[in-house]
């Protein structure tokens, strides 16, 4: 069967295709690796999700080489397997969308300009975007209403335009700390934003409302009120969905792709025919697939004429902190709202998403607040040793673990910066290391700029601050170039020039008519924000585009 469009991965980068396409009267395949979970498969069981991988593959089957890079340009060589190190984050149907905590902020107008705005960055691959804040802009406004996004707009020095006035749903149930925080901002003359969040705080667009159950980060949604790809996007759609496929290799002759070569749940190899391909298997594995998909026409690997695929691959910077809140020196009142359970606290800082230093003008961040997340494993791994950093046990243990969990609480933070792209962080794949599927695996080179951390810190610290001005106590943060797993674009950045980038600016190869990649590889840059809004926005703007050409395909 010739399908019109068929769409590899199911994510943030892949579900609007799909919800677009099929919606328009288009046929739609969709390849995703992962199975299909449903809101009933959501169980809050922290051994399944924290402690045996449950929506990851296993290491041993599946993984990445990890090359570091040290401080004299030397690398360290890490198979994945063999020091535990994953940089997988949900193989399913939705893909990490259903795993992720819903902050959503719009990335900023000089985001789309950074290099014009703030200049060129010695070592760093600075570019700007192909497109601007107003051509995206009517697609973050659309997610806002398909995807459902809560909370009230708040005016700021660093707002960006917008086309509507405030978001379409009303603002989660928030616990009462936030007030403490507010006051603490206003003490220090810093604006306290109400975070965006991709979560519905009551029934709407043929979903359920939030539960509360505070198990948002790393956990599927039971209710669906989360936007995740999946229940927004995919399960109100016609798109056909074969789970457990893995694409392997994508066909082609000198000008387009032919075919997608897949492994089923057997592992007996099948192909599907379509007109267009989107390739949205997260930016790592989509580089990684590329990369293997080399032939006679393209020895390289596809679209990698000019060795870009891979290139440029961007994590986000930044850090985490967190202060802990104890009973002592609250009144009865500040203790009861200190721990109301299950409700928010969706609180965030955009102050410095632009600050001068030494008379140049630098690019910031965002630092989002939120209560430590309600998982009791984590927390309670935190109590075992004292002040000394001494392994405790028994009835010290007890004592320590009762305390900490029922007349205390810590609030965290967590700091988003640009992570620059280098010309040291990028995806390849390795002559050794091969996964089940006996393909090559990807390999990630890692490295971070120093300009990174300086950013980082200054936020981090800024972030200290309100925690202080709160009152919490036992105050710290850490900033470092680790990368998380859940947030990586780059790796086949969009632009106009096919020397220097792999897509076009609608997100189409340069070097292949029906090829698109419309995850965060697209992204040249990744702001200072989360990116999955980003990647959902961009994806609807793609859509669009794709339909236009199948109105004409000949």
């Amino acid at each position: 069967m010739m399908y019109d469009i068929c769409i590899i991965g199911s994510g943030a980068g892949g579900a609007p295709i799909a919800y677009e396409l099929s919606r328009a009267g288009y046929k739609v395949v969709v390849l995703e690796k992962g199975k299909n979970y449903k809101e009933e498969d959501f169980t809050k069981d922290e051994l399944a999700v924290s402690r045996r991988d449950m929506f990851t593959p296993l290491l041993k089957e599946e993984q990445h080489v990890i090359n570091e890079r040290n401080a004299d340009g030397s690398y360290t060589r890490h198979v994945g397997s063999e020091v535990n190190w994953s940089f997988w984050n949900g193989s399913m149907v939705g893909g990490s969308s259903n795993l992720m905590s819903g902050f959503f902020h719009r990335m900023k107008p000089n985001d789309f300009r950074l290099k014009s705005v703030y200049g060129k960055i010695e070592g760093a691959n600075v570019v700007d975007w192909p497109i601007s804040y107003e051509d995206l802009e009517p697609y973050y406004t659309k997610v806002e209403k398909v995807v459902g996004i809560s909370g009230n707009v708040t005016k700021h020095k660093y707002a960006e335009p917008r086309s509507t006035p405030n978001f379409p749903h009303a603002a989660l149930e928030e616990n009462r700390v936030t007030k403490w925080f507010d006051g603490a901002c206003g003490n220090l003359g810093f604006s306290s934003l109400q975070t965006p969040r991709a979560i519905l705080p009551h029934a709407a667009l043929q979903r359920n409302g939030c539960s509360y159950s505070n198990f948002c980060g790393s956990y599927g949604c039971a209710t669906g009120a989360k936007g995740s790809a999946r229940a927004a996007l995919l399960q109100k759609c016609d798109a056909k969905i074969i789970t457990e496929a893995f694409v392997y290799k994508l066909e082609s002759d000198a000008s387009r792709i032919t075919k997608a070569h897949y492994y089923d749940k057997e592992f007996n190899p099948q192909t599907i025919e379509a007109k267009i391909f989107v390739v949205a298997a997260q930016a790592i594995e989509t580089s990684r697939l590329l990369l293997n998909s080399k032939n006679r026409y393209f020895p390289r690997g596809l679209a990698n004429n000019y060795g870009q695929v891979g290139k440029n691959l961007l994590f986000s910077a930044g850090g985490v902190g967190q202060g802990r809140f104890r009973y002592e020196g609250l009144d009865e009142n500040q203790q009861k709202e200190l721990m109301q359970a299950g409700l928010f606290f969706n609180r965030s800082l955009q102050d410095w998403y632009e600050y001068e230093e030494n008379g140049k003008k630098i690019k910031g961040g965002t630092i989002d607040f939120l209560f430590e997340h309600a998982n009791i494993i984590p927390r309670v791994s935190k109590e075992f040793y004292n002040d000394e950093n001494k392994l405790i046990w028994g009835r010290e243990l007890q004592e320590k673990i009762h305390k900490n969990i029922t007349t205390a609480r810590v609030l965290t933070f967590e700091v988003f910066n640009d992570w620059l792209p280098t010309e040291y962080c990028y995806v390849s794949v390795d002559d050794e290391v091969k996964d089940k599927f006996h393909m090559p695996v990807g390999v990630i080179h890692l490295w971070g700029h120093p300009h990174d951390l300086e950013v980082g810190e200054k936020l981090a610290k800024k972030a200290s601050e309100v925690l202080k001005e709160m009152g919490a106590k036992e105050i710290f943060y850490s900033v470092s170039s680790a990368p998380p797993p859940n947030l990586v674009a780059g790796g086949c950045r969009f632009g106009e020039d096919e020397k220097t980038s792999v897509l076009d600016s609608n997100c189409k190869a340069h070097a292949l008519e029906n090829l698109y990649v419309t995850d965060g590889s697209f992204m040249p840059t990744g702001g200072s924000v989360p990116y999955t809004w980003t990647i959902y926005a961009n994806a609807f703007r793609v859509a669009d585009k794709i339909i236009s050409r199948l109105a004409n395909y000949s």
